[in-house]
């Protein structure tokens, strides 16, 4: 523990920073993670990085605290105005309060982000997110840019059994390479291939490629392009971008396995994957993007040996030259959003926590910026913001970033921001979002289950909403959908900056995601989120069946369609009077059971165990990778419908006692499970999704989430009731 500082006489946990009495204190244990793990290697002192987050506190905290109470405005606005029985227009409505801004035009927005790494600006892959707390979990992901496509599918059911024969399993890669790098003999499949080898042709005259089929016949790639590069027992291909490694025998006789270039992209997540509710739990987490960005994480694979991240690998091309290709990904960073606050700092109170983040993860950026580069190679750190409503909170978090880039004295724009395209006032006012951003942005992405929870409370007292399957159907959320990837199309994003779409949720059903999934690259999106490294590589095969760069170039970006899909997005899934009447008990009940089971399955790891991620059994027994986002869907479902009499009180209770029980089960074989169902009134995780509910639609844009749940955690981690409680 660093001892050039004085202890705070009020807590002796925290120890006072800045040399003020009035100044910043910071947890004890953040204090060490700081200038032990974080700083070394950046070039900044302890006293300019204290003084440094002072200064973003001091500058940023009420403009902070004025945009969430404008959030709390403009939903009272909406909740009278439904009370009421939207007397008025809807859009001119939602102008008169500024909740829609004008949107710019053509002509006044053209994304112009500088210095964009090429796994970001060029070439459409897979995304990971895990969280950045879990060191297995962050090695497993940097590490995820390459996979072994055979493992990939004889470890899950892509071809429809658990246990594939190694003759199915080859004739799945042969199928594959067959539609990528089509062989160039007329009938030829790959299947066919004796030999594949880079011959040297002596001198400087580098090496020509040898493919020979089983009946001697000679043949080649039917684009001679796609042939990239030579190693030992290796042949290098490309194809959309993306490498395609063949490893073969020594003698090039036989595949012995294709290895693709799968993730190119990963977010190392200090949001809604992680449960860090103390200065502990954040200082691991700072701790790893820490090593992360100077290229020396490892983890321990057993008591003898450790993981660490991969080496670049490095072939030789046609011509004889040697080149590289990264073996790691482009590692982002998720903030958390400006409506969270954290006790590991405090100044005259608790501090926003994104205010934080932003210091710690950009100075913890300079690792790489100023010593490694193994990250990123044009100098840029990439921060994911989510939560942002509208263009007020967008520029807000551009000109933190740009505030600490001046005063660390890097160029303006090092830091790119990525939008996360979940809250109702960003999505219908996205091109605006964009337009404040348009010199740093790097990314748009869409997701169901923040936006979804999102929607429903900002429509919370217009009526009782549908339920959730026929809301992922419904005008708003298809017009939600399109209008990201136009609007990301319109503004210049092909070449500069990342498309995304959500995640798949069922890491165990990769023969539904393949079957499933392609859908985001076919609707143009350059990117979307997968739960493993093994999905990774399997859905990298469908950014090599869409060229997604031609799908961009061809969307027809009329402004009638445009038009009609922003009415659609206007469109709150509420439930017609027919439709209401028409619902069943047994309809009600299941809905109703969904839901308390979600929330409870997942809050309960959460609490009791500290997880912030894990897959999570549905009540089909399908385990489903659950982050905090399915608790705000769930709960503001259940309230949604509580509120306008769908359900009561009671039928609430008795569902969550039930499926409480339901719970217990799924988790009876994990030994650090603890039953919530043996005492339902003392039980912390219990009664705090009980909770989620009941606050449903009390807390400001619903989220009850944060505040509740990590205020239970601190009390069952470590008997200690924070303020928040």
């Amino acid at each position: 523990m660093p001892s050039s500082y004085s202890r705070d006489p009020s807590n002796s946990e925290y120890l006072l920073v800045t040399g003020k009495s009035d100044g910043v204190r910071a947890h004890a244990t953040l204090v060490s993670c700081i200038e032990d793990s974080i700083l070394p290697g950046t070039g900044v002192t302890p006293s300019k990085f204290w003084a440094l987050l002072e200064s973003v506190i001091s500058r940023f905290t009420k403009r902070n605290y004025d945009l969430l109470k404008f959030r709390d405005s403009l939903q009272l606005h909406i909740d009278d105005w439904y009370r009421s029985g939207c007397p008025t227009d809807q859009e001119s409505f939602l102008r008169k309060i500024g909740y829609l801004v004008p949107a710019p035009s053509c002509d006044e927005l053209s994304v112009s982000s500088a210095n964009v790494d090429p796994e970001i600006s060029q070439v459409p892959s897979p995304q990971l997110v895990v969280p950045v707390d879990n060191d297995r979990f962050v090695v497993n992901a940097v590490n995820s840019r390459w996979g072994s496509l055979s493992s990939a599918v004889s470890s899950t059911d892509v071809l429809g059994t658990k246990t594939p024969t190694r003759e199915s399993v080859h004739s799945y890669l042969m199928k594959f390479l067959d539609h990528a790098v089509p062989l160039l003999t007329d009938g030829a499949c790959w299947r066919d291939v004796d030999v594949i080898k880079a011959d040297r042709l002596g001198g400087s005259r580098g090496a020509s490629l040898r493919i020979v089929l089983k009946d001697g016949t000679i043949s080649g790639l039917r684009n001679h392009m796609t042939w990239v590069g030579w190693a030992l027992d290796s042949v290098f291909l490309k194809h959309h971008g993306l490498h395609i490694w063949i490893q073969t025998n020594t003698d090039g006789k036989g595949i012995k396995d294709v290895v693709l270039e799968s993730s190119l992209t990963a977010i190392l997540d200090l949001e809604d994957s992680v449960a860090a509710v103390d200065a502990e739990d954040k200082s691991k987490a700072y701790h790893n993007w820490a090593k992360v960005m100077s290229g020396d994480m490892s983890v321990r694979a057993d008591q003898t040996t450790s993981r660490s991240l991969r080496k670049d690998i490095h072939y030789r091309t046609p011509s004889g030259l040697v080149e590289s290709i990264p073996g790691r990904v482009l590692a982002l960073v998720r903030n958390v959003g400006i409506h969270c606050k954290t006790n590991i700092v405090l100044s005259s109170e608790e501090v926003y926590e994104g205010l934080v983040d932003a210091v710690v993860t950009i100075v913890a950026g300079l690792r790489d910026l100023r010593s490694s580069h193994s990250n990123s190679r044009t100098g840029s750190i990439y921060i994911v913001k989510p939560k942002l409503h509208g263009p007020d909170e967008v520029q807000f978090a551009c000109d933190v970033f740009g505030y600490i880039e001046a005063y660390l004295g890097i160029p303006i724009n090092t830091v790119k921001i990525g939008i996360m395209d979940e809250e109702r006032r960003t999505s219908v006012n996205l091109r605006a979002c964009i337009a404040v951003a348009q010199s740093r942005i790097f990314f748009i992405n869409t997701g169901f289950l923040d936006r979804t929870g999102d929607e429903i409370h900002t429509c919370m007292r217009g009526g009782a909403v549908l339920p959730k399957a026929m809301i992922k159907t419904s005008d708003w959320i298809n017009a939600y959908e399109k209008l990201n990837v136009i609007n990301g199309v319109s503004a210049g994003f092909l070449g500069k900056a990342q498309i995304g779409k959500g995640m798949w949720a069922e890491p165990d059903s990769m023969q539904a995601m393949m079957e499933q999934k392609i859908g985001h690259p076919r609707s143009a999106a350059s990117t979307a989120w997968v739960p493993s490294p093994t999905a990774a590589t399997l859905h990298s095969i469908h950014y090599h069946f869409v060229n997604v760069k031609a799908v961009q170039r061809a969307i027809n970006n009329t402004y009638l369609s445009v038009c009609e899909l922003e009415k659609n997005l206007l469109k709150a899934p509420i439930m017609t009077k027919e439709f209401r009447q028409s619902l069943t008990k047994d309809q009600i009940q299941n809905e109703l059971n969904n839901n308390a089971q979600g929330i409870l399955g997942y809050v309960v790891r959460w609490i009791d165990m500290g997880v912030g991620c894990s897959k999570v059994p549905d009540v089909r027994n399908v385990g489903l990778m659950e982050d905090l986002a399915t608790l705000r869907i769930s709960s503001q479902h259940i309230a949604n419908w509580l509120l306008h009499g769908i359900v009561s009180e009671k039928e609430v209770f008795e569902s969550f006692e039930s499926m409480a029980k339901t719970v217990d089960s799924q988790n009876s074989k994990d030994p650090k499970y603890r039953p919530m169902s043996r005492d339902l009134q003392n039980n912390i995780a219990f009664q705090t999704a009980l909770l989620l509910v009941k606050k449903g639609t009390q807390l400001a844009n619903g989220y009850s989430i944060e505040p509740l749940v990590e205020a239970r955690r601190r009390v069952k981690s470590s008997s200690k009731v924070s303020s928040r409680l």
